[in-house]
């Protein structure tokens, strides 16, 4: 009766979205995308070793995905992924492109000079992206974190994408310190009180590794993770009257292990003595490598609870879907020890297997979706999604129409204990670590590596019965094979960018 009251009013000039957010206000989205997160780093998803009260709560109070994938195993391209609705074989961006041929782009000092060095290869102006799409129906829109798809004074920064607000790292390579010299704010720096030191600074000669004033030159003054929580409730404050969308892109726990004291005394209390990480795999060294990846973990969980508090506090949290997930797998570097702590959970995660690799420890990711009276609480979801369906999904969650040039498909359904339409196959390519291709169908998984060196064979897995994917049935299933290969092609366009083609591909 209130929709036929409404169309008599206004005519034609009320849509059908408009309509429904007539009797139902729309809901405050928050996705928060941890930084090189294993599947296996929370409570929820078996960890034994660090503590993860609120994020667990978060599973407790909502639902829990268990094949979830990202969009591909390292950070850019997977966010260029989940801000575009598109897979590998279809994004822009397909790897970690530092856009080189600007000059010192690795030197940290000719950057903080020029800012012009600074970011990422951009994404191109007529690439859309889901937050430029919610604006349309209304949506106050912010990032706080790392963004890595562009460069400042390029037309791929937050502000030319979607996002009305942004605070953090413009660019990835200077996220690799916790202490930076500036931060943006929008599309200006804002300096902090912090020195320049370079990730690859090592312990002064002769220095005792043992001894922690040796490590003093490494924590400075400003933690960046304080100023971006801070900044991000205050965007959720102050746009609290009015529909938002906050996507929380951590860099936690990405290296170099950098965390607040207290929550590594806590750590090293509870773990006992450690040996020393001095840098001989990048990054920083550390004294306490173990317990201070630990501490980052549990500081973003405790930052994860004040959010949910503030929520409360502010009378949103009813009327807040709240994502929790990761933009790929867990590293092998920088003092990480991801076997110590099953990172990967039931995959394996050591160099080879997780970060950078095509293997489920690399992409296979948690997933948490928390909404108060829309989300069963503690459910348990097996549906097979990935990143490129976040976009459909934030489309029908908002009344938006959804693209049609999208990979996706919605996932709003299974949030809401409703039928689910599935995917055929989940498919991904990655041009870095020698080449490479994966297809999701079914129980089968499909992978092709050292594609630059001109292989073509197919791996084939059975994930049912072999979870690390270590045994090949390739030789069994020969029409299994053929049908994986028939979807890496048709899934495959050739790059635009010269350094993302593959060229036993036919690139």
């Amino acid at each position: 009766m209130k929709y036929k009251m409404l169309k008599l009013i206004a005519g034609a000039m009320f849509t059908p979205a408009m309509l429904m957010a007539a009797d139902n206000k729309k809901p405050n989205i928050i996705y928060i995308l941890a930084d090189d997160l294993g599947y296996g780093d929370v409570g929820c998803y078996g960890q034994k070793l660090i503590e993860t009260p609120n994020i667990d709560k978060l599973a407790a109070n909502g639902m829990r995905f268990t094949q979830h994938y990202s969009g591909a195993p390292v950070s850019a391209p997977s966010r260029c992924v989940l801000l575009t609705g598109k897979h590998m074989g279809h994004s822009y961006i397909r790897g970690n492109d530092e856009w080189a041929e600007r000059g010192k782009v690795w030197d940290y000092r000719a950057m903080l000079a020029d800012s012009t060095l600074e970011g990422q290869r951009p994404l191109p102006d007529n690439e859309v992206t889901f937050p430029q799409l919610l604006k349309t129906a209304g949506y106050t829109t912010g990032i706080v974190g790392k963004w890595g798809l562009g460069a400042p004074n390029t037309n791929s920064t937050p502000l030319h994408k979607g996002f009305d607000f942004f605070y953090g790292y413009n660019c990835q390579r200077q996220a690799h310190t916790y202490y930076p010299v500036h931060l943006y704010k929008n599309d200006h720096r804002v300096y902090l009180k912090n020195d320049t030191v370079e990730p690859t600074t090592l312990l002064a000669p002769g220095a005792d590794p043992y001894n922690l004033k040796s490590y003093e030159k490494f924590t400075l003054k400003e933690y960046s993770c304080d100023l971006m929580f801070k900044e991000m409730t205050g965007f959720v404050s102050e746009n609290r009257n009015r529909p938002f969308f906050m996507y929380w892109a951590t860099t936690i726990p990405h290296v170099p292990i950098q965390a607040p004291q207290r929550w590594v005394d806590y750590y090293v209390k509870k773990f006992g003595d450690e040996k020393p990480y001095l840098g001989e795999k990048s990054y920083f060294p550390q004294r306490y490598p173990h317990a201070g990846y630990a501490a980052m973990v549990s500081y973003l969980d405790e930052q994860i609870g004040l959010l949910v508090q503030q929520l409360k506090n502010l009378g949103l949290y009813e009327n807040t879907l709240i994502i929790f997930t990761s933009d790929n797998g867990p590293t092998y570097n920088g003092g990480s020890d991801s076997p110590w702590f099953n990172s990967g959970g039931p995959f394996k995660s050591e160099f080879g297997w997780g970060k950078g690799f095509t293997h489920e420890g690399g992409f296979r990711v948690p997933m948490i979706a928390s909404w108060p009276g829309q989300i069963k609480p503690g459910s348990v979801s097996q549906h097979i999604s990935a990143f490129w369906d976040v976009l459909p999904t934030m489309c029908e969650l908002t009344g938006i129409k959804i693209p049609q040039n999208t990979d996706g498909i919605s996932f709003l359904p299974e949030l809401k204990g409703q039928k689910q339409k599935e995917h055929n196959y989940l498919y991904w390519e990655f041009p870095e670590t020698g080449g490479q291709q994966a297809v999701r169908m079914g129980k089968w998984k499909a992978i092709r590596q050292n594609i630059s060196k001109g292989n073509l064979k197919i791996e084939l897995y059975n994930l049912e019965a072999d979870l690390q994917e270590l045994t090949d049935v390739s030789a069994k299933y020969p029409e299994i094979v053929k049908k994986m290969e028939q979807i890496m092609v048709a899934e495959h366009v050739p790059a635009v960018q010269e350094i993302f083609k593959m060229k036993a591909l036919g690139d």
